[in-house]
């Protein structure tokens, strides 16, 4: 699985790479340009043919909403995996507090009952 994501990393670096030259043509623009953006123009669309190839590869994988609030916030999407996991933690500490309050309980109910029921708790 990790070598799909280092292919489709590997086609939006070269992407991105090939759209700041685009830009630099663009901003530069030259009749005598017009071979290199034409050359660049076609990268950008075999660009993305090889990025929509990938997506194909990688249609099973389902991204939480949140990831993508985190990036238009301009936060790190690892930010959201710690925090998740620093939930959890949270989480299953507050369970594990029930669960020994409640074993107390119990232990604590049964031997109550055995006081004052003590035929029916045998």
């Amino acid at each position: 699985m990790a070598e799909k994501f280092d292919n489709l990393e590997e086609h939006l670096e070269k992407f991105i790479e090939n759209i700041r030259q685009l830009g630099i043509i663009v901003s530069d623009f030259q009749p005598s340009s017009q071979a290199g953006l034409n050359q660049k123009l076609n990268l950008m669309i075999s660009g993305l043919q090889d990025i929509e190839k990938c997506r194909q590869q990688l249609h099973e994988i389902n991204v939480p909403l949140e990831v993508f609030e985190y990036i238009d916030q301009g936060r790190n999407p690892q930010l959201y995996t710690k925090e998740c996991l620093e939930r959890a933690l949270a989480r299953n500490e507050q369970v594990k507090g029930k669960i020994d309050t409640m074993t107390k309980f119990k232990s604590l109910l049964v031997s109550e009952l055995g006081k004052v029921f003590p035929e029916e708790m045998v």
